[in-house]
């Protein structure tokens, strides 16, 4: 699709090459931000090892204890910032919502000028940060909303309000590539967005059973043609009908030669 990328390189060559995901660090969600920030409180170590011991065991098998133990606080300490596991949990999420902004905000992919470009370098930075054990880069609100969704609402209203403002991210793109493009879609930019969510969470449980990331990695090369499929070849449609209705004009304004 000539025009659509980077430079006068066809989208259908663009890999995560162009912006360097070589360096991503393991466990990216803490690290990213540990380095930026003054020796944490109290809070902020209950916070990390939430995040870090809730992915590892799930949000039912973990405990007061656990989260203590790994934050190296006292549980007088623990419950000074939080009534609760639950009351933590639901701070944890926001804690790590926040974070993954951070992160996406900040990964290269974002300065590309073409919405078709950040939306497929979206899914090419998802796959670099495939990196480490499972829990360091599974996501925690898909681990607890597994979990949590009907027996503590609180956890469920977090999961969901953080899961939709990351899919808002990805839908901006979406709607703009959907303008600049003039693909008219029987489909809205939010289900698209959502849809790229349920495809992330489900690589994630088939990485957790597969215990390794291999799967997750080819969830997203699919997910990838699919978005290719899309905005792509879509448009090479759209591009060849309307040719084919400008030769159609033309041959009917055409005089005829014979008369």
């Amino acid at each position: 699709m000539t025009g659509v990328g980077c430079g006068d390189r066809n989208i259908e060559n663009w890999t995560c090459e162009k912006f360097l995901l070589t360096n991503i660090p393991t466990s990216w969600y803490v690290n990213y931000v540990a380095g930026t920030r003054s020796e944490p409180g109290a809070k902020t170590k209950l916070l990390d090892a939430a995040l870090s011991v809730i992915r590892t065991k799930g949000y039912s098998a973990t405990t007061v204890d656990d989260i203590c133990q790994t934050a190296g606080v006292t549980k007088g300490a623990f419950f000074h910032h939080f009534k609760s596991k639950e009351e933590l949990a639901v701070s944890a999420a926001g804690y790590f919502s926040s974070m993954a902004d951070r992160v996406f905000s900040a990964a290269p992919y974002r300065d590309l000028p073409d919405p078709v470009d950040r939306l497929l370098g979206y899914v090419d930075f998802r796959k670099a940060i495939l990196k480490g054990d499972l829990p360091e880069f599974t996501c925690l609100l898909g681990t607890m909303v597994q979990e949590a969704y009907e027996t503590h609402p609180s956890i469920r209203e977090a999961c969901d309000k953080h899961i939709g403002e990351h899919a808002g991210m990805v839908a901006a793109d979406i709607s703009e590539a959907i303008r600049k493009y003039g693909i008219d879609a029987d489909w809205s930019a939010e289900s698209l967005a959502l849809y790229t969510q349920a495809v992330i969470q489900g690589a994630f449980i088939l990485a957790k059973a597969k215990h390794g990331p291999d799967v997750a990695a080819a969830c997203l090369d699919h997910l990838r043609r699919y978005l290719q499929m899309l905005f792509i070849q879509r448009n090479k449609r759209r591009k060849h009908h309307v040719n084919r209705n400008i030769e159609r004009t033309v041959n009917i304004q055409r005089p005829d030669s014979k008369r």
